[in-house]
């Protein structure tokens, strides 16, 4: 038997249409068609089920999609550890928030460049829940997450730094350069602007706001950290973000600290689908990820 048929096999379960499978495999629709047909004939079952709506897989195509993945990644360690000796090389699509896309990744792709010409990194800004969904179906092979704990049974996550929070404002604000620190009753009074929901640490100040007593906080959240950090550079309000996205603009003065209450530091965990074992190409963006966290 073909892998190219279990690699059709394996695309058309996680797109759930042959359409959107032969696009992605650049085949013609009719040969998805036919492999599917040829991989059903030579397996003596059904794998899915052809519906208006798309292609489900049957009681059976669940039950050995699991297996096909197997003999997929003995495969891909096969060719992996038959290149062990040449250069390292490939595409690695990492997944990260993006306070990690904008203020670290860059750094990483630019010294793996250096080391590993042939190795590109594509990223592609996901939070928690989006980045675990892109590593189950293979469109990602790594992942970046702030969350305090990653447990999940198909992933195997590695905790690797953790970032610091700045609590902040305009230079002009009322709370800035205040002596006392700022109490949780006196900051659930202000306006907020944030990242969208979804983002750990947002979700942890809000709930922090939220939870005082007879408070009804102002919160905005923003799909961008750009736009949260413009509309708290204008005077509009205060911000929690990681230091290292706002830098810069500390060092600026565009942006101020408030004292307040003590921020927790974010964790970074560095994950991958436990069933796929990490290309060559992988494992060196995965060291020089770790490096410049460790380091930073």
């Amino acid at each position: 038997m073909e892998t190219r048929l279990l690699q059709t096999f394996a695309t058309l379960a996680r797109t759930g249409s042959f359409t959107a499978a032969a696009a992605e495999l650049r085949l013609a629709q009719s040969t998805v068609t036919v492999q599917i047909k040829a991989l059903e004939k030579a397996l003596g079952t059904r794998l899915f089920d052809r519906l208006a709506r798309g292609a489900p897989l049957t009681e059976d195509g669940r039950r050995l999609l699991g297996a096909a993945e197997e003999v997929l990644e003995a495969e891909s360690r096969l060719f992996a550890a038959a290149a062990e000796d040449g250069p390292v090389s490939g595409t690695v699509v990492v997944g990260a928030g993006e306070t990690l896309c904008s203020a670290h990744l860059p750094r990483v792709i630019a010294a793996l460049r250096d080391l590993h010409p042939q190795v590109e990194v594509q990223l592609e800004p996901r939070g928690t829940s989006a980045a675990l969904a892109g590593l189950r179906s293979g469109e990602l092979d790594l992942a970046l997450l702030l969350e305090e704990c990653v447990d999940h049974a198909d992933i195997t996550a590695e905790y690797i730094a953790a970032q610091p929070l700045d609590l902040l404002c305009a230079p002009g604000h009322r709370l800035a350069d205040r002596e006392r620190p700022a109490t949780w009753r006196e900051l659930a009074q202000e306006d907020f602007f944030l990242h969208e929901q979804g983002c750990s640490y947002s979700d942890w100040l809000a709930g922090q706001l939220q939870a005082v007593p007879g408070a009804h906080p102002r919160m905005t959240r923003f799909g961008s950290i750009e736009a949260a950090r413009s509309c708290v550079t204008a005077g509009l309000g205060l911000t929690v973000l990681p230091h290292a996205n706002v830098a810069e603009a500390l060092r600026e003065g565009r942006l101020t600290r408030v004292a307040g209450p003590t921020l927790p530091d974010v964790p970074i965990h560095l994950a991958h689908h436990s069933r796929r074992q990490p290309t060559r190409a992988a494992r060196a963006v995965v060291g020089e990820v770790v490096r410049h966290f460790r380091t930073a």
